[in-house]
């Protein structure tokens, strides 16, 4: 099947998103897809060089403009090497995060002007939206706690307030109901097999 598509997953911390991204990219490929799974940030050698930046807990006192700056460089970096010459090949694309991140995480979460936000969003991603967005929703101290027992990477992002993960979800809950039509839900607390399965469904429903 040769269509381009564009996904991506979004989601509190410890929602699984990256399980889920993996899955549905086996998945794909399997059904002849010309499937690409990417990670934000990162994708490329130079986003893979800003996420280290960003990731380091050594850089606790990164202001929240610079961190917006240094997100947004590393998705136009990826858009424009990466996403958008694949999308025009016909290939599909999953992104694990991507410009609604930043409005949850720096938006809501840490309280910057979300027109603002918008604005730059719009100029790093010269306007490219996903197709579809699989939003992975988990209660903030479970994902917290999955997160932490399940030894993933634990970074700067993940070392924050109990509230401000709390202003997150509330946020992604809030662009959800902004623009039903992108947005999927998916109850994250489910088991990874039942999760992998909905994702499914709804993705094929789109490829057809």
């Amino acid at each position: 099947m040769a269509m381009s598509l564009f996904i991506t997953f979004e989601g509190p911390e410890g929602s699984g998103k990256t399980t889920q991204a993996r899955r549905l990219a086996q998945r794909l490929a399997e059904c002849g897809s010309n499937v690409l799974a990417l990670r934000e940030p990162g994708g490329t050698s130079i986003g893979e060089q800003i996420r280290d930046v960003l990731h380091s807990l050594d850089n606790r006192e990164m202001q929240s403009r610079t961190e917006i700056l240094l997100y947004c460089a590393a998705r136009a970096q990826l858009v424009g090497q990466v996403i958008r010459p694949h999308l025009k090949a016909g290939g599909v694309v999953l992104c694990d995060r991507y410009a609604d991140s930043t409005l949850a995480y720096q938006g809501y979460g840490r309280g910057l002007d979300l027109a603002t936000l918008r604005m730059i969003l719009d100029f790093a991603t010269s306007g490219l939206k996903p197709d579809l967005t699989l939003y992975l929703d988990i209660d903030v101290e479970a994902g917290l706690r999955r997160k932490k027992v399940g030894g993933e990477e634990w970074n700067r992002m993940d070392d924050l307030e109990v509230d401000f993960y709390r202003r997150v979800r509330a946020g992604y809950l809030e662009m959800l109901a902004q623009e039903p039509a992108r947005w999927a839900v998916i109850d994250a607390a489910q088991d990874a097999q039942t999760i992998a399965d909905e994702v499914w469904s709804l993705v094929k429903r789109r490829i057809r």
